[in-house]
């Protein structure tokens, strides 16, 4: 069975009206209740909160502090576009640790999915786009800090381009950075990952696989001991922030793409959902459902 991590406090509601749709892991846990991968009543892990320190290896201890003492300053708030409140930076603590918790489980069984996470334009020095804590850049330190794995790769497939995780780990030969984004989507100023594919708007599924099988056999070669896949919605055709016009299919199919590949080579895939802005929430939780499927096929 799929090992799954979720927490309740993952909702974590700002302003009404606000652009990020927090209601998607609410309604995402019910779209997975109805496929039969979650029971009504809990079958999920749920994480402790990472601690300031665990946080910290990858972010400024004093940007993390302030963060935790719901204390930061007005640019940095608007940098990253959610409130600074006590309920948004634990869902930043539990986040982390649902990835890490994910990433474990992967090594345990093969594959994992941590129903948050890739928040991945948060950088060294602070949070931008929506992400307070970059979850898989915490997760992979923590594994190497551990000794648990040498090598870590990083498949980043939400739209947008994963910067912050490119600046955390540049010059770092030890975890392989790839991202697959619409080129001219956010953020404005790029950062240089270890491969960067930027596509261009409107490019359709065929396309998008063929690119994705090519970035998948550049980096095999690496050998790493465990994947990070974010598996952003956020490519749909239907989104509102996203540019590359996949169809569910083509979501389908990528996810599939990337969990066989991952099985064929008996590289352990810890799974995060990454971003999607629907404003429908029931059917951005669809989007999202799809990749559970695919992890759950794999994991069977």
């Amino acid at each position: 069975m799929l090992p799954i991590v979720f927490h309740p406090d993952y909702v974590a509601p700002p302003r009404r009206g606000h652009p990020f749709p927090m209601s998607k892991y609410g309604y995402l846990r019910d779209a997975l209740v109805a496929r039969r991968l979650l029971p009504a009543a809990g079958g999920f892990l749920a994480p402790a909160a990472a601690s300031v320190a665990r946080v910290a290896a990858v972010h400024a201890l004093p940007y993390v502090e302030r963060v935790a003492n719901q204390t930061l300053d007005a640019a940095e708030e608007r940098a990253i576009g959610l409130p600074n409140t006590a309920a948004v930076a634990r869902r930043g603590f539990l986040s982390a640790a649902g990835t890490l918790l994910a990433a474990r489980l992967a090594l345990e069984q093969g594959i994992a999915c941590n129903m948050a996470g890739g928040s991945h334009h948060a950088g060294p020095d602070g949070g931008a786009g929506f992400c307070v804590f970059n979850d898989v850049a915490v997760a992979a330190q923590a594994l190497l800090d551990e000794g648990i794995a040498a090598r870590i790769l990083v498949i980043d497939c939400d739209v947008h381009q994963g910067d912050g995780t490119a600046r955390i780990f540049a010059g770092r030969p030890e975890v392989l950075t790839l991202s697959l984004h619409a080129e001219r989507n956010y953020p404005a100023e790029k950062a240089r990952s270890d491969l960067d594919l930027p596509l261009p708007d409107g490019l359709g599924d065929r396309a998008y696989l063929e690119a994705l099988a090519q970035a998948l056999a550049a980096v095999a070669a690496f050998r790493p001991a465990i994947a990070f896949y974010n598996a952003g919605v956020d490519p749909h055709a239907g989104d509102r922030l996203g540019r590359l016009a996949l169809s569910d299919a083509g979501l389908r199919a990528r996810d599939r793409l990337v969990t066989e590949w991952a099985r064929r080579r008996r590289l352990p895939l810890a799974c995060v959902l990454g971003g999607g802005y629907d404003s429908d929430p029931a059917r951005l939780a669809a989007g999202h459902a799809l990749l559970f499927e695919e992890a759950a096929r794999v994991a069977a």
